[in-house]
């Protein structure tokens, strides 16, 4: 039953970081005032902690990844409320259907990219 367990462990993760992470970018940007064109620099800033960490051995590869992946939801939520809300609350005004639109044609193109490329495959044994 160890799947079951990690896999229960894997859910518990991304919705604890959902609700986290989206607590945190509101916490930054509305409670702290900072906006939210600077919580999304300072969450990009962030993400960049435990690769380095993880690069120079002080951080495991799993330790790493977890605590980079707990930050992609901040950093995603800041920048793309920064572009959706309307200038009055500090974004640019494109709407979130918009932005959400054209961020999920980027994803895709990469996506297909990699899936036709195959740039991200390992190779070796």
């Amino acid at each position: 039953m160890t799947a079951g367990r990690r896999e229960l462990f894997y859910w518990a993760t991304v919705l604890a970081t959902f609700a986290l992470g989206t607590a945190a970018g509101d916490l930054t940007a509305a409670t702290f005032g900072w906006g939210y064109l600077v919580s999304g620099l300072v969450f990009a800033s962030a993400i960049a902690i435990p690769g380095l960490l993880f690069r120079y051995g002080m951080l495991g590869p799993v330790a790493a990844f977890w605590a980079a992946y707990v930050i992609t939801r901040p950093l995603g939520a800041s920048f793309a409320d920064w572009m959706g809300v309307p200038a009055s609350r500090g974004g640019l005004g494109w709407g979130t259907g918009p932005v959400t639109a054209a961020w999920a044609v980027v994803i895709i193109a990469l996506v297909a990219y990699l899936a036709v490329t195959r740039r991200d495959a390992q190779t070796g044994s």
